[in-house]
């Protein structure tokens, strides 16, 4: 853990995801985990030198630790952006050097920076010298088809000397050409071992490993390497997966909620939410639709999502309908 973080360690996190880990999804899957770190989706330095910064950086004070990830590659507008971040109460900002979508490439950030090491290691220099809080870089192992360790260690390592300490490691290669964002999670091989061959060069970084893990069991595993694990996609379409990490992972031994314990507690925040924004084109399903996946792996889980689901119930606006949708279950949750 960092000196300069209040939190536990980054042990565990949310990883940030485009179109989901929005400020609602945060405050429901902190109603399941006390302690794992939760990630914004990127933000670009455009959105915030330029545009409304409230919208992109509001967020409810329940959320903390809480990371705001940045896309960008100018160091002055990226120092900007990391200083409006830390007055807004983030713990940590993070530079996005891992997403290899197009549109992403075009706007020079994104994976295609670690072509870059230099230029990285400039803007983590300026971000830290604008902020206080932690500075750190997701990243991949590679670009394209280059499966060559020393590239992702001379990354690192340049990066590194810049003054960062965490590095997020997706262990695939980026294919910048020919695979979509969706391909790039799923055909470039996972390669684990990059990740701990890096921990083992650079015992004083602190290394988090993401990309494919979906259980308990194989955190655990991971974390006898490295010393963080990130979670994304199973946490979204899975989040029970997350009941335990308090207790298990960060030795909390308060008596974790049930599934509609976590539901009703969702429902003054969303009441709240929509008394405030539903003006402003907040409908219930803005924040229903990250809660879907809640009872997967039980039998009714169906119904519940097709409850909630159901555009006249949502119309409505509700939020009881969670409680409603949980009532159809047939066994408690």
């Amino acid at each position: 853990m960092s000196a300069t973080s209040p939190y536990r360690s980054r042990r565990l996190s949310v990883a940030p995801m485009m179109d989901w880990t929005d400020r609602h999804c945060r405050v429901f899957h902190r109603r399941i985990t006390r302690h794992t770190w939760l990630y914004t989706e990127m933000v670009t330095t455009g959105a915030l030198v330029y545009g409304d910064v409230e919208r992109h950086l509001r967020y409810d004070e329940v959320e903390h630790p809480v990371a705001l990830q940045l896309g960008g590659s100018d160091p002055h507008d990226l120092a900007k952006s990391a200083k409006l971040g830390q007055e807004w109460g983030y713990d940590e900002i993070n530079l996005n050097c891992g997403c290899p979508s197009e549109r992403v490439q075009k706007g020079a950030f994104g994976a295609c920076l670690m072509s870059e090491p230099q230029l990285v290691a400039d803007c983590v220099k300026a971000m830290r010298d604008a902020v206080s809080i932690d500075v750190t870089v997701k990243h991949r192992i590679g670009l394209d088809y280059n499966e060559d360790y020393g590239f992702v260690r001379d990354f690192v390592g340049t990066i590194a000397d810049a003054g960062c300490r965490t590095f997020i490691v997706h262990a695939r290669n980026a294919v910048l050409k020919g695979l979509s964002p969706k391909e790039n999670r799923e055909i470039p091989p996972l390669r684990y071992e990059v990740a701990y061959q890096l921990k083992r060069a650079f015992p004083e970084l602190e290394i988090i490993i993401n990309g494919g893990v979906k259980q308990d069991d194989e955190i655990a595993l991971h974390l006898e390497h490295v010393d963080g694990v990130m979670l994304g996609r199973e946490a979204y379409h899975n989040p029970w997966v997350m009941a335990d990490w308090d207790r298990r992972f960060y030795g909390d031994n308060a008596a974790p909620k049930t599934r509609v314990q976590v539901l009703e507690a969702m429902i003054p925040y969303i009441a709240e939410q929509l008394r405030l924004h539903g003006g402003h084109g907040l409908k219930l399903n803005s924040i229903t639709r990250h809660m879907l996946g809640i009872m997967t792996g039980l039998p009714g889980a169906r119904a519940f999502r097709q409850m909630l689901s159901d555009p006249k119930k949502l119309a409505a606006g509700d939020p009881a309908l969670l409680l409603e949708a949980a009532s159809r279950m047939p066994v408690a949750a």
